[in-house]
């Protein structure tokens, strides 16, 4: 019975959009399911998939939160 935790950062993927939308959602869902069901013959039914959404400012990636992250990195382009 595979369980998929899928975390993801509570924004938009167009400017407009403040998160992740209920189709793109569905379509991880179907996706990580699907490939579960390819690599291991794992079952659809027995599949679980959740997926959280975590505020900007509680995600951290390099020792710094993300926002600075980008900002350091958009920098040295």
């Amino acid at each position: 019975m595979p369980y998929v935790n899928i975390k993801v950062t509570r924004e938009g993927t167009t400017p407009e959009l403040a998160s992740v939308t209920a189709e793109q959602k569905a379509a991880l869902i179907r996706g990580v399911s699907q490939l579960l069901l390819d690599v291991l013959n794992k079952s659809l039914d027995s599949t679980f998939v959740v997926i959280d959404e975590i505020e900007l400012e509680n995600w951290g990636v390099g020792g710094l939160p993300v926002q600075e992250y980008r900002q350091r990195i958009a920098g040295r382009r």
